[in-house]
């Protein structure tokens, strides 16, 4: 039977009614003296078969009933066993009460009162009684009866310890009256508990779980709030009485929800980012306003530098406010950004520095942050409405946030340290000044990747090579952070060292290739967790290295999967050059191939990584047509081309990966600096060499470097004729250093040793070396040249520039 059954067949009589029991009057001899109607249905005797006869006819012998006294209740019944007429002992409810008192010798009389009822019938209604007792004195759901007029009329235990006054001090009250201030949070309801409960007695539909919520008339200030129902009350013809109000408080429920949800929007919104100052902000953004009026995050000035936090000697630590957020005009942030805050002895912050330890007042928490047991800042909660005070639930829901700011927090700074140290580490990788070269001029670039995306691996450089050749580089190691920094370093330092060998482009990547290849020899060993890469694989690395020579203005270059050169020749325009891609190094066992072109002087040649030319938005192809329209503007000053190319492929900075752009214009070494003879491979070339020699100089006004270049020409000559075949070349270059050269067909590089006071021979190359500012081999596909280098004297006013 449901509920609402149940309430239309309430019956506060009972089964044991007189009206509608079986009922049996007694004399003081328990001989039934009248008999019922119901008694005759329900037991089958008729009046003339039991009227007379003793109470055992009916309640069995050794079953019988005891003594009542006279204000026994009718209510008060036991199962007994009842015999029917046809013999049947039937379990029946069973209530005999004492009629008042007879005298005695009266025997006749009424005595007592006996009424029977089935059992069932009997227990189902008892049910009854208890759940509507429970409901008015021990349910915790707040009951309470409102008339037509909404006047309350009735209400439950439960709604009376709730509203805290006496029954008599609000009966007749309207729901609106002693809640006021109440709001509901269900949508789609009329807005005032009048407007509810007018709809259920108008339509007759009941509305079930709206949430209320509003303050207790004996707890002011303290928000609660409840489930409530609403249904129409009539009587058994029809007519409306009223409507009854049921309310549960869900306040803790409801609280716990909140604090869960918070912790879920916590989970999604704080640490976004490898900010600090962004994670402080995102603190205060979900704690404002549900948890909090006010809400400010205190770091620890070493902490915000990156660095790690140091553990407390008993002084209060430097603190730096970095995040503020208010109710009262809410905000990001300090507006001038972080800065420094101090708190005085005795206040709650300085407290928990000094303790290390939460602490809390009414309507303050002040919580630290902590990583790895070592403070980092602090969170400060503040309140100014009610409740003020920060319950255990809430005191632990603080701290479980805090807990996860400072996990965050430390994410970030150990990002922000790292990033540092790459950041400080490539730029002092990376060439700060290019000396000046007198076969390019050069322009540079150099755009690091934004701190989201971190540190890269590109680098570029210019390197003075013999002969008044110059190296040029760009190169771009994949990945980001110390590690591809530091590789980066590596191989520009192992880039210059090859170069210094004079080695061809092809050659020298195919070498730089080996370094890089998949190998852990000589590598430093890869910590447990330290997040770097296994020591056996691989990592991507991409170069381009070119060499140009401004005597025979030829320029051959190489590329290990790197993008070609774009090259604009004076009366040609502009081209890509159709230069073999070769592997990006480290595949190993591949070939590299290079490409010589000739450059009129004047011609640009830019070097760049993809950095520059590919964006997100934009595919590489994109991104060389629009860096061949601004280079076709040749003719203007190399920094201008440099910064119209960021301007118009870079507008907003790089956004993922490290930019470098290198922009050179060849020269052409003047005629007048160069002297050059073929000589026969027979001893007295020597002699010859020496007089070509000493009368360039002359003409050169270098007559007081013709002592040292005779030694110097005598010598490497010499050694060329004894130990090479074929012609000899001798050539003088006039540049920012005096340079002499001597070429053979042979392919054996002298060596410098010491000789023993009694040798012939040995000691030319040692006192060539000594003589000299640097001298060096480099191989050609026809042989070697034996180089040399020596400083102009003082007062010596230089070679023509060679840009006029």
């Amino acid at each position: 039977m449901n509920a609402w059954n149940a309430a239309k067949s309430a019956d506060f009589r009972g089964p044991l009614d007189v009206t509608r029991a079986a009922t049996a009057v007694l004399d003081a001899q328990d001989t039934v003296i009248g008999w019922s109607p119901t008694a005759q249905d329900l037991l089958g005797y008729r009046p003339e078969e039991i009227i007379g006869r003793h109470l055992e006819t009916l309640v069995p012998a050794g079953d019988a009933w005891a003594e009542q006294s006279p204000d026994a209740s009718l209510s008060t019944s036991q199962s007994r066993a009842v015999r029917h007429r046809d013999g049947r002992l039937l379990r029946m409810a069973v209530a005999i009460c004492a009629l008042a008192k007879v005298p005695d010798g009266a025997g006749s009389l009424p005595a007592r009162v006996l009424v029977a009822a089935e059992l069932g019938a009997h227990r189902m209604w008892e049910s009854r009684q208890a759940m509507l007792h429970g409901l008015a004195t021990q349910s915790p759901v707040s009951l309470g009866i409102y008339d037509t007029e909404l006047r309350l009329t009735w209400a439950n235990t439960a709604y009376v310890r709730e509203v805290g006054l006496p029954l008599r001090e609000f009966l007749g009250a309207r729901a609106d009256e002693l809640y006021p201030d109440a709001e509901f949070m269900t949508d789609g309801y009329p807005r005032t508990l009048d407007a509810v409960m007018h709809q259920v007695i108008d339509t007759g539909e009941p509305i079930l779980d709206l949430h209320l919520v509003g303050q207790l008339p004996s707890d002011p200030g303290v928000d609660h709030v409840w489930s409530c129902a609403y249904y129409r009350l009539q009587n058994a013809r029809g007519q409306v009485l009223g409507v009854c109000e049921d309310a549960f408080d869900i306040t803790g429920r409801y609280q716990a929800q909140r604090r869960l949800n918070l912790l879920v929007e916590a989970g999604a919104r704080i640490g976004t980012t490898l900010d600090m100052t962004v994670t402080a902000r995102e603190i205060t953004e979900v704690t404002v306003p549900d948890f909090a009026s006010l809400v400010t995050v205190d770091l620890v000035g070493s902490v915000l530098d990156g660095e790690e936090p140091g553990r407390s000697d008993g002084r209060v630590p430097t603190l730096m406010r970095v995040a503020a957020r208010s109710v009262h005009g809410a905000s990001d942030g300090p507006p001038t950004g972080p800065h420094r805050v101090e708190y005085p002895p005795g206040s709650l912050q300085y407290r928990s520095l000094s303790s290390g330890g939460l602490v809390r007042d009414e309507g303050a928490l002040v919580v630290p942050l902590r990583a790895g047991g070592t403070p980092m800042g602090l969170v400060t909660f503040l309140r100014d409405s009610h409740p003020s005070l920060f319950d255990k639930e809430e005191t632990e829901l603080a701290e479980e946030l805090v807990i996860r700011t400072a996990v965050c927090l430390d994410n970030a700074r150990r990002f922000a340290r790292e990033h540092r140290a790459a950041l400080t580490l490539q730029r002092n990788l990376l060439p700060q000044h290019l000396p000046p070269q007198s076969a390019v001029e050069l322009a540079y670039r150099y755009l690091p990747s934004d701190d989201r995306a971190g540190v890269g691996g590109d680098w570029f450089d210019v390197i003075g090579l013999s002969g008044t050749r110059v190296g040029l580089v760009v190169g771009d190691v994949v990945g980001h952070g110390l590690q591809a920094a530091a590789t980066m370093g590596r191989l520009r330092t192992t880039v210059r060292a090859l170069a210094r060998l004079d080695l061809s482009p092809d050659e020298l990547l195919s070498r730089l290739d080996d370094l890089v290849g998949p190998t852990t020899e000589g590598r430093p060993a890869t910590a447990a967790g330290d997040g770097g890469p296994p020591d056996d694989v691989t990592i991507g690395v991409t170069c381009l290295y070119a060499v140009y020579d401004p005597v025979s203005r030829r320029c051959t270059m190489a590329r290990a999967g790197h993008l070609p050169p774009a090259v604009v020749a004076p009366q040609r325009g502009l081209s890509f050059p159709a230069l073999p891609a070769g592997p990006p190094l480290g595949l190993g066992g591949l070939p590299f191939e290079s490409l010589e072109i000739e450059l009129p002087a004047g011609s640009l040649i830019a070097l760049f990584t993809d950095g520059l030319v590919e964006a997100r938005d934009r595919d590489v192809d994109q991104g060389l047509e629009i860096l061949g329209r601004v280079l076709s503007e040749h003719d203007r000053p190399l920094d201008e081309l440099c910064d119209r190319a960021l301007d118009a492929l870079l507008p907003d900075g790089p956004a993922a990966d490290d930019s470098a752009l290198l922009l050179v214009r060849t020269r052409e070494l003047d005629a007048r600096q160069v002297a050059a003879w073929e000589l026969p491979t027979e001893p007295a070339a020597a002699g010859q060499a020496r007089e070509l020699a000493t009368r360039q100089l002359a003409e050169w006004g270098l007559e007081e470097l013709s002592y040292t270049t005779e030694l110097v020409v005598s010598e490497l000559v010499t050694n060329a004729v004894r130990h090479a075949s074929g012609p000899l070349h001798l050539r003088l270059l006039r540049d920012q250093t005096l340079l002499t050269e001597v070429s053979d067909t042979g392919h054996t590089s002298p060596h410098l040793r010491y000789s023993a006071s009694d040798d012939e021979g040995g000691r030319g190359l040692f006192i060539v070396a000594q003589l000299v500012q640097r001298w060096g081999t480099r191989y050609t596909p026809y042989g070697k040249t034996i180089w040399t280098e020596q400083a102009f004297p003082p007062r010596y006013p230089g070679a023509p520039r060679p840009d006029g």
